[in-house]
């Protein structure tokens, strides 16, 4: 079984491609000069494919490399300019040295509009896709494993294609499921997975999730974003029943959350029994786990992020974090200070999502102070540096570790009022 119209989102596969097996060195062959080429983000990066055109910098003039969310910088970041240009539709501060070369352009964008950037047409249209998958799995078909979402769209629509195959791939089922037929070269390496370790959280963000779950009922459907304090959320949540999944990435988390039984999807109103998500963000215990596994689904980001979908999943509960927001309700989850932290990614399609899904919750979690208490996270107006990250008509609750602030259909004034009783008692005065 699998989600029933979960696979109907997915573009059109393409004209059959020549699913060669080639050299390294034939596959950078296979890169022309002054193009495009997309490098699968975030677990799924291709490493060896990126390592060795590193080493073969002086094969091109100029290239232009397109990504999101990187956890590392790539090694051909040393060459930032002569000849790699970045185009990064999720900045992290993994591309800031490419920022300090001047040679990186940005793309505000939510997660759920790459595709359209990505595509024919689009700012920054692929013309070469790097993609890592599984060997054959028991239906003789490869598998990105981790790398769902916009990856498993866009290796359908790129015009062309080159795999590594990675025994070390975890195979998933879902839209990350493609034929040979349907990449034009692989190339055939082995190399653990790029991974990201959620390190423990402290008394601040267990106090943050503890609250975060205090809003959580039996049977939601969860989405969270990366960090402490939505990972924290989650495991205050394991005495929870019948939760389900539906977002952006299965972690490690979610194997915990799964092992206690509280998640198990069995009332969720779209694709029961299922967890869904975009890919796989975690370590070696979560690719072990995601791998053949008949409950896990990876799907594009038509249905991860598609706010028509989202709206159809009756107890949707997004759970996210932020750097700041004003005292008006405006979000900043990208930028502190002068530090690029991340772009908006999922949130504000996740936002957009709970607003309409029937008795659907948005969670935005975050410390009250920063810089060791000296700064308020909860400020009087964002800074003109600042960019909106969710406007403040989507921003339903807010939790610090002094509690939640409920601002749905609340004034101005109320909303004040109500963010201000959750900001640090040092810094409530100046709101």
């Amino acid at each position: 079984m699998e989600p029933t119209d979960a696979l109907a989102y997915l573009p059109a596969p393409g004209p059959r491609r020549e699913g060669r097996l080639v050299s390294m060195s034939q596959a950078l062959d296979a890169i022309a000069e002054d193009i495009n080429v997309y490098v699968a983000p975030i677990c799924g990066v291709p490493t060896a494919l990126v390592a060795a055109m590193a080493d073969a910098a002086d094969r091109w003039r100029r290239l232009t490399i397109v990504t999101d969310y990187l956890i590392d910088p790539l090694p051909l970041f040393e060459h930032a300019g002569a000849p790699f240009h970045v185009v990064s539709l999720q900045p992290t501060p993994a591309v800031e040295a490419v920022r300090r070369a001047g040679a990186l352009r940005t793309i505000s964008c939510s997660y759920g509009q790459y595709l359209t950037h990505l595509t024919a047409g689009g700012r920054a249209a692929v013309d070469v896709a790097l993609v890592q998958v599984s060997p054959p799995g028991p239906n003789g078909r490869h598998s990105l494993g981790v790398g769902g979402g916009v990856t498993a769209e866009l290796v359908r629509q790129a015009p062309f294609v080159i795999a590594e195959v990675n025994p070390r791939m975890p195979f998933t089922h879902g839209a990350t499921e493609i034929d040979r037929h349907e990449i034009d070269l692989l190339v055939e390496v082995e190399h653990p997975l790029v991974e990201l370790a959620v390190p423990a959280g402290d008394d601040v963000s267990n106090a943050i999730g503890a609250n975060a779950a205090s809003q959580v009922p039996d049977g939601a459907t969860l989405e969270f974003g990366i960090g402490a304090i939505p990972e924290a959320v989650l495991m205050a949540l394991r005495t929870r029943t019948d939760l389900g999944l539906h977002g952006g990435m299965i972690s490690d988390a979610v194997v915990e959350l799964t092992a206690s039984g509280a998640l198990t999807g069995a009332r969720k109103s779209l694709d029961p029994g299922f967890h869904v998500g975009a890919g796989v963000v975690g370590t070696e215990h979560a690719f072990r786990w995601v791998d053949r596994n008949p409950d896990v689904f990876v799907c594009g980001s038509a249905y991860s992020h598609g706010i028509p979908v989202l709206a159809r999943q009756a107890g949707f509960c997004a759970i996210n974090s932020a750097i700041e927001i004003s005292a008006d309700g405006e979000v900043n989850a990208e930028v502190a200070g002068e530090r690029v932290v991340s772009g908006p990614g999922g949130q504000p399609d996740f936002a957009a999502g709970a607003n309409l899904a029937p008795g659907g919750i948005s969670l935005i979690t975050l410390r009250s102070t920063a810089a060791g208490g000296k700064i308020s996270r909860i400020v009087d107006r964002l800074p003109v540096t600042s960019p909106t990250t969710v406007p403040r008509h989507l921003l339903d609750r807010v939790v610090t570790e002094y509690g939640v602030a409920e601002l749905r259909g609340r004034s101005p004034e109320e909303r004040r009022e109500a963010l201000r009783a959750i900001a640090h008692p040092d810094h409530r005065d100046g709101l």
